[in-house]
């Protein structure tokens, strides 16, 4: 279409006050309300190569929109021009090959959808409407990463327009150094707007495994639970979190298995065996059901703030400090963040820690603690108790996942996401791909 203040476009350019503006502007994280000044909603490669040539043209800060669920919210400049993706949503599978093919603004559930009714799927995140670009790029933790790996290192090939406005590939034969870096390097480099996944056999049956204890008789429970982690198969991947109830705290342990439910349920005697639960759910969710479990929680009416690490070691003293959630009494209140592990390792530490810019393959379990609220007034109260307890964690922490930083950590949080080296190799691949930081609302890797 031709607008009286844009170019022409396949999608659609909105300006603030134009029907869909605001439906655009809106993330899940409901404390971020900029107003861009234009915001195009690319329906083709040439839309996004147009949009990036009218951003510099106009000087106007650049955000990209997929999913929208960045904490931070960096797809919404104020007075910039946001990059929708979300028309460009359509995922292609080709079952002989196990291979889909996925536009840049298509959310997880088009994935799952287009590749579960042949058996097949691909590491993916926790929550369907979250974007396959924003993850992905990141790195893609999901349920089947101890199986396969991780979102990013089942990616064949990317589709991506520089800040040039030009259309390039990176792969292991093509562009190998970007291939490298997108493995994990966030959106720095460029706008994706094709990857090419492998698929796997993966059938479409899970099982789910939940164990409710008081937080009071937990540590003992998750020492065991710990300890049957590190012998878990890969088909398993173990959870851990803890929340608060009207009855007091709970720590809640157990697994998601992604296979044959019969060989998940020889995993549960040992874990009945870590004590006397107040309750216990055992459920066999298909694949689909099990990535769309958490939907209703991911919704995106909330104001949300999150503090998270990699842990390396989940000793005894941080098993404490797990369950106090940054208090110093287990029943300090409802106002506490939730917290949760999720297991790493299998597939993922099976790649090399330098084949990719992912890091910390070594890590045992990743950490989150996120609140969501909807009362502007309890901000200050919500924040500092999450970072509270992050900081209780932070001892044990070997880094940190960079999709998980907050906007408020800035060169710090890199630091922690990416080690020296790594960071070096990724700072002089930013000066090639952008060297005039172009993509910098991300967590950002700064040109040289």
């Amino acid at each position: 279409m031709t607008t009286s203040t844009g170019p022409r476009l396949d999608g659609h350019l909105l300006s603030p006050g134009a029907p869909g503006y605001d439906a655009a502007r809106t993330v899940w994280n409901a404390m971020i309300d900029r107003r861009p000044r234009l915001i195009v909603r690319a329906a083709s490669v040439a839309d996004v190569v147009t949009a990036v040539r009218l951003a510099r043209e106009r000087d106007l800060e650049i955000g990209v929109r997929c999913g929208g669920h960045n904490v931070a919210g960096f797809a919404v400049p104020e007075d910039g021009l946001m990059i929708d993706l979300t028309p460009l949503s359509a995922v292609r599978v080709d079952p002989v090959r196990r291979r889909a093919h996925v536009q840049g603004g298509a959310l997880l559930g088009a994935l799952d959808r287009a590749s579960q009714p042949y058996g097949l799927a691909t590491t993916a995140g926790n929550v369907s409407h979250t974007g396959v670009g924003g993850l992905t790029l990141g790195g893609g933790m999901g349920w089947l990463a101890r199986q396969h790996g991780l979102a990013c290192d089942n990616v064949e090939s990317y589709t991506m327009v520089t800040a040039d406005g030009d259309v390039v590939t990176a792969s292991r034969a093509d562009n190998p150094d970007l291939f490298w870096g997108l493995r994990g390097g966030g959106g720095n480099f460029g706008i994706v707007t094709d990857f090419e996944f492998r698929l796997h056999h993966t059938g479409t049956r899970t099982l789910v495994a939940e164990f409710d204890f008081r937080a009071e008789d937990a540590v003992p429970v998750l020492e065991g639970w710990r300890d049957l982690n590190a012998v878990a198969p890969r088909q398993a991947t173990f959870t851990a979190d803890v929340h608060s109830t009207p009855a007091g705290p709970v720590a809640t342990v157990g697994f998601v298995w992604v296979g044959d439910p019969v060989a998940g349920r020889r995993l549960l005697p040992a874990l009945r065996a870590l004590g006397r639960p107040v309750a216990e759910r055992v459920t066999e969710p298909s694949y689909l059901d099990l990535q769309r479990r958490d939907d209703t929680t991911g919704g995106h009416a909330y104001r949300r703030y999150s503090s998270a690490h990699y842990l390396g070691r989940f000793p005894t003293a941080a098993i404490e400090a797990f369950l106090l959630r940054g208090a110093t009494d287990l029943h300090a209140g409802a106002d506490l963040p939730g917290v949760g592990l999720q297991a790493h390792g299998g597939a993922i530490a099976d790649t090399a820690d330098a084949d990719a810019a992912f890091s910390h393959r070594g890590t045992m379990f990743e950490f989150g603690a996120g609140s969501r609220w909807t009362d502007p007034a309890e901000d200050g109260t919500r924040i500092t108790a999450a970072r509270s307890a992050g900081a209780a964690l932070a001892p044990y922490a070997n880094g940190v996942y960079v999709n998980s930083l907050t906007a408020d950590e800035g060169q710090r949080g890199i630091r922690r996401a990416f080690p020296a080296a790594k960071l070096d190799r990724l700072t002089a691949l930013k000066t090639v791909w952008d060297p005039r930081n172009v993509f910098h609302l991300n967590q950002n890797i700064r040109p040289a």
